[in-house]
């Protein structure tokens, strides 16, 4: 194959390397709840994000089953990714 073929062939695609490299994210959220900025923190669509620790101590009034929380911002339900 010519060489412009070769790169048609393989234009838009990422190597395995290059996909977990984006996958990634580098940054740290900030907590809306307590400001505090945590390596982890649940994020609904709407941006709200809460850390671990918020979550925990907040559970009570964020989720009825233990499977799914309700964004206090959107009232748009998220899930734990247990099910």
């Amino acid at each position: 194959m010519p060489e412009t073929a070769e790169k048609k062939k393989n234009a838009g695609r990422f190597s395995l390397a290059e996909a977990r490299r984006k996958r990634r994210r580098t940054k740290n959220r900030v907590c809306d709840c307590c400001g505090k900025t945590a390596p982890f923190c649940w994020t609904c669509r709407c941006g709200f994000a809460i850390c671990q620790d918020c979550m925990y101590e907040n559970f009570w009034g964020l989720s009825c089953n233990g499977i799914t929380w309700v964004c206090p911002e959107c009232g748009d339900q998220n899930g734990f990714g247990n099910q």
